[in-house]
Formats: structure tokens, C-alpha cells, sequence
């Protein structure tokens, strides 16, 4: 029988880059997604099963269908998808202008709705699990987080709507909220004088979630945001 298969967007750096490697050394196959194909060739090399590199802008439907194809076609399967590609700049209202505000929602919000749709028919052969990756954002959102908060709480409401919509054919979807992550993007827009590390959850956290998520184990939390923080 052959692996279980995840589309993981967003999978080059951080969150994603540790849930790939979560996610394999539980058995999963896992399609990298993100803009930068060097970067999903690095994380490919740390995997343990196989893995496809799927460059791709997630803001593009036709380019998210044909991440599906492909994974369908070098698979013939997939088990779970989780939406972890973000854009989160720091702007004010005044700040935001309207291609920033496409970018951030077509980013965070819409790229899940795209690759939850495209993936359908094949989550519903596996019945398979959804994982969006929202944020502590959406309910308490930082200065400047105008878009990237409301796109976030959309995530939430999208989740909510894929429960009910899947639940007839044993897919279940969460949302993984955590507060805020050692990563990269978090550190570009808050520096360590204002948010210490010992404030902050670390990648593997989110990503043991993430797959427990999949796993089954919250399977009586589909539908629901699970809010992760640090104790």
C-alpha cells in the first residue's frame, strides 16, 4: 500500500518547512509548495519518504489546480492538505493600499479556498483532513495587521464551512491558530527587544498539532480553531 500524501503550502521555511518533516517521519509522501523551488529542494533532502516540488504562486487558481494534477499524477492519491502559506505585512489603514489588501487576503485567505476546491474529489476518495493555518491574529491581532487579521479570521469562518460541507464524506478540517511563531516572517515585522523568543512558540509545536490534526486524534474538533499559545 503506498503512503499517505499532503500538499503542504508555504513549505520552504518555518511552520512549513518543520510540518513537512513532521509529517514524514510519520509515513506521509509530502508535495512542497511555495514560490522558491530551491528552497523546497532543501526541505526535500531533509524529508525521509518522497516528496514532490511543486513551485507555485498559491494566489493562482490555475496554478494550484495544476499542483493537484500533479500530485494526483505522480501519487494517484491524497490524504490531507494544509494551507500554511502567508503574507503578513505591517500596515496601518492608511498604509494598506488596495494591492497589498488583494494580496494579503488572495494569499492567506483565498489560496485555501483554491487548493480545498481543487483537492476535493481526491479528499473525498481518501477521506482526508483539511488543516488551514490560521492565527491568535484573528481574535487579537497586532498593531499593523489590518489584512493579514482579517484574512485570518476568514480562515476561520472557511474552516467552519468545510466541516459542514465534508462531514458527509469523512473530511474533516481544522484551523490552527497559534499565537505568535519563532520564525522568520514573525521576526521581520517584531523584533527580539519587543517580543522575546522565550515569548514565542517554536515551528515544531505548530506542526505536532498540525498532525495530530491529520492524524485523527482531534477528529472531534473538525470544524473548530484551535488556539495554540505558549505556557
Amino acid at each position: 500500500m503506498s503512503n499517505p500524501v499532503c500538499i503542504i503550502t508555504g513549505a520552504g521555511r518555518g511552520i512549513g518547512r518543520v510540518t513537512a518533516i513532521e509529517l514524514s517521519s510519520r509515513g506521509f509522501d509530502c508535495v512542497l509548495v511555495a514560490r522558491s523551488g530551491d528552497s523546497l529542494a532543501t526541505v526535500a533532502r531533509e524529508l525521509k519518504t518522497e516528496s514532490l516540488v511543486c513551485p507555485a504562486d498559491v494566489s493562482s487558481p490555475r496554478e494550484i489546480s495544476r499542483v493537484v494534477a500533479e500530485s494526483v499524477n505522480r501519487f494517484a492519491r491524497i490524504d490531507a492538505i494544509v494551507n500554511n502559506a502567508g503574507l503578513a505585512p505591517a500596515k496601518s489603514i492608511e498604509e494598506t493600499d488596495i494591492d497589498t489588501w488583494r494580496a494579503v487576503i488572495d494569499t492567506n485567505l483565498s489560496s485555501a479556498f483554491y487548493l480545498a476546491k481543487a483537492a476535493w474529489g481526491a479528499l473525498k476518495a481518501s477521506r482526508g483532513a483539511i488543516v488551514n493555518l490560521g492565527s491568535e491574529a484573528s481574535r487579537d491581532p497586532f498593531p499593523g495587521f489590518l489584512a493579514y487579521a482579517t484574512a485570518k479570521a476568514g480562515l476561520n469562518m472557511l474552516t467552519k464551512v468545510l466541516h459542514q460541507e465534508g462531514a458527509a464524506h469523512g473530511i474533516r478540517a481544522y484551523c490552527v491558530a497559534p499565537a505568535a511563531v519563532e520564525t522568520e516572517m514573525f521576526r521581520k515585522l517584531v523584533p527580539h527587544a519587543q517580543f522575546g523568543k522565550d515569548k514565542t512558540l517554536d515551528p515544531g509545536d505548530v506542526a505536532r498539532t498540525i498532525a495530530a490534526c491529520i492524524a485523527g486524534d482531534l477528529r472531534f474538533a473538525s470544524g473548530e480553531t484551535i488556539y495554540v499559545h505558549k505556557s
